[in-house]
C-alpha cells in the first residue's frame, strides 16, 4: 500500500457515507473506493455506479473479503458498528469508524479487547473536530502552556433544527458527545461526572424534546466544562469553545468570515449544518487516515477515546433522566492505549 492506492470499503451509504465516498473519490489522494455496503442494495448500487471500479454489497463481511479492499470506513448506524469492527479486526484491516464507536460502553469494551488481541492499533474513531483548524490551533496553544493551567471550558453547540424523531437521549449521544471528546482531548483530562440542567423548553422544539439543555462535566484534574446544547435554535449551526486558564483565555468558533455593510445593516452568513462547518476537518481527517494506512500505522482518536465517550454518554443520559449529578463508570486506561 505504500506505493499504490488504498482500496476502501465504505459501509453505510446514507448522508455521511455518501459524502465520504465523494470525498475519497474527488478530494483525498492515495485512496479509492473499492466497495460500498448498504442493506438497501438499490441505494448502494446507485452510489457504486458513479465510482469507477466500485462494487455494491449488502453484507459488510463480503465487502471486506473482496479483492482490492485494504481498509474499511464505517458510516452505518451505531448499532451495526460492533460487528463490522470485529469483522475488520479479524481480517487485520485498518478502520475509520464514525462516532459512536459502539452505542454503549459494554460493547465498546468488547471492541477494545479484540483490538488488543490483534497486538496493534487498527481503529480510528471519527471525531472530526480534532482535525478542524481552529480546534488544532487551540489544542496547540493549550499544550504549550502559554496560558497556564486550564480551569474551565465553555462550549456552545447549536443546530438550526432536528428531525421530529430526535430524542433527549440523542442530544447527549449524537450531539454533546463531540464536546465530551473535545474536552478530553483539549484538556488531556478524563471526565469523571456529568450534570444536566433543563431550562424552559423552546416552543419550536419537536414534541417531547426538552431543548435547550446545559450539560456540565467535571474532570479528574478539577476543571469544569459547560456545554450549551441548543438543537433547535432556528438560525443556523454554531460550534464554539472558550478555554479559561490561569493566565488568559482563548476562544474559537466565532465564524467571522466576510462581513458586509449595506442598507443600514452589517453582517455575514451562518453555516446551516455540520458538513458545511466542518468540511475542511473531514477532508483533513480522511487524508491523514489514508496517509497513516499507507504507512502501516494508525493515528487520530483511538478505540479508547470511543469507549471513553460511550462511558460519559451513559452517565450523561442518566443525569439527564434523573436530574442528578452522575459519576462516570470507566475502567482504568490500558497501557495499550497510552
Amino acid at each position: 500500500m505504500n506505493q499504490g492506492s488504498v482500496g476502501i470499503a465504505v459501509i453505510g451509504t446514507g448522508k455521511m457515507g455518501a459524502d465520504h465516498v465523494r470525498r475519497l473519490t474527488h478530494v483525498t489522494s492515495g485512496a479509492h473506493v473499492a466497495a460500498v455496503v448498504d442493506l438497501d442494495h438499490a441505494r448502494a448500487s446507485a452510489l457504486a455506479d458513479g465510482v469507477d471500479g466500485c462494487t455494491a454489497y449488502t453484507d459488510p463481511a463480503a465487502a471486506m473479503d473482496a479483492d482490492g479492499v485494504d481498509a474499511v470506513l464505517i458510516a452505518s448506524p451505531g448499532p451495526a458498528h460492533e460487528q463490522a469492527l470485529l469483522d475488520a479486526l479479524a481480517r487485520d484491516l485498518p478502520v475509520l469508524c464514525e462516532k459512536p464507536l459502539t452505542p454503549d460502553a459494554e460493547s465498546a469494551l468488547r471492541v477494545l479487547k479484540a483490538e488488543q488481541e490483534r497486538g496493534r492499533r487498527l481503529i480510528q474513531v471519527g471525531f472530526m473536530r480534532r482535525f478542524d483548524s481552529e480546534y488544532l490551533q487551540l489544542k496547540e496553544l493549550l499544550s504549550r502552556g502559554e496560558l497556564g493551567r486550564p480551569l474551565m471550558l465553555h462550549c456552545r453547540h447549536r443546530n438550526a433544527s432536528v428531525h421530529d424523531y430526535f430524542t433527549n437521549e440523542m442530544l447527549i449521544n449524537d450531539a454533546v458527545v463531540h464536546e465530551m471528546d473535545c474536552a478530553r482531548w483539549l484538556l488531556e483530562q478524563e471526565i469523571t461526572a456529568v450534570s444536566v440542567f433543563r431550562p424552559t423548553a423552546n416552543s419550536g422544539a419537536p414534541e417531547g424534546l426538552s431543548d435547550p439543555q446545559l450539560v456540565v462535566f467535571e474532570t479528574d484534574a478539577g476543571a469544569l466544562v459547560n456545554v450549551e446544547m441548543f438543537a433547535t435554535c432556528g438560525f443556523g449551526y454554531q460550534v464554539q469553545a472558550e478555554a479559561v486558564c490561569e493566565g488568559g483565555t482563548a476562544r474559537i468558533g466565532e465564524g467571522h468570515g466576510m462581513l458586509t455593510n449595506r442598507a443600514g445593516r452589517w453582517g455575514g452568513d451562518i453555516t446551516q449544518d455540520f458538513i458545511g462547518r466542518f468540511a475542511e476537518a473531514y477532508d483533513r481527517e480522511l487524508q491523514r487516515w489514508v496517509d497513516a494506512t499507507r504507512e502501516g500505522r494508525t493515528t487520530g482518536p483511538s478505540a479508547w477515546d470511543g469507549y471513553a465517550a460511550a462511558a460519559v454518554c451513559e452517565a450523561g443520559v442518566t443525569a439527564q433522566a434523573t436530574g442528578r449529578r452522575t459519576t462516570v463508570d470507566m475502567i482504568e486506561r490500558p497501557a495499550f492505549y497510552r
